[in-house]
């Protein structure tokens, strides 16, 4: 089980997956699901990892240096977790798009990477290339809004366009977005998602 926040909304649309970053929780970014949808229904899950008391989705060699393993067992727990999730609080599962940011973003392109019906669509703001030497599910008709920084030292401009590149030969339509800014998620990052999120849902 994963701590969690279920916040019903109209049943008619995709239903929010919400995924924090390092040291976040599941209130975290519901101020964004709220300027993005404020009507659909939400999922905001806290990660099971701890480092140094601060939750995370997947264990980390190092900065920037994942731990595969851990990571493909907790994207793997994360699904079974949406799976249950739909069957408890009765939404389809198909209709699912994730919003993650930082490390939540990293286990949402996880699942992308894993899952050909994981997601119907996401939102990764700063996210990082999860795996190498993966290959992917066929992500055709998968709409994906990144957000980077040009100046983040965690993520790379490199590594965005690597992430990028990744997807889009898996088939998906790739939207990015850059701020001439570093790893934070700012108000202007978030505007541009919202505005992307009313053309692609």
């Amino acid at each position: 089980m994963m701590k969690h926040i279920f916040k019903k909304g109209n049943e008619e649309l995709p239903v929010l997956l919400l995924l924090h970053g390092t040291g976040g929780t599941e209130e975290d970014l519901l101020p964004l699901a709220e300027l993005i949808a404020p009507e659909h229904s939400i999922l905001s899950v806290r990660g099971n990892v701890s480092e140094n008391g601060m939750p995370r989705y997947f264990k980390r060699l190092s900065e920037g240096v994942f731990d595969e393993e851990d990571l493909i067992e907790r994207t793997h727990e994360l699904n079974t977790f949406i799976d249950d999730s739909a069957k408890q609080y009765d939404f389809d599962r198909n209709n699912v798009i994730a919003i993650g940011y930082s490390n939540g973003a990293n286990i949402a392109a996880s699942l992308l990477f894993h899952y050909q019906n994981a997601l119907r669509a996401a939102i990764l703001h700063h996210p990082m290339v999860p795996l190498r030497n993966h290959s992917l599910p066929d992500l055709s008709k998968k709409s994906i809004f990144i957000g980077a920084g040009e100046n983040d030292p965690i993520c790379p401009a490199d590594e965005t366009k690597e992430l990028e590149q990744l997807l889009n030969n898996a088939g998906a339509e790739v939207t990015v977005h850059w701020e001439k800014s570093g790893h934070q998620l700012t108000q202007s990052e978030a505007l541009k998602a919202a505005e992307w999120f009313k053309r692609y849902s």
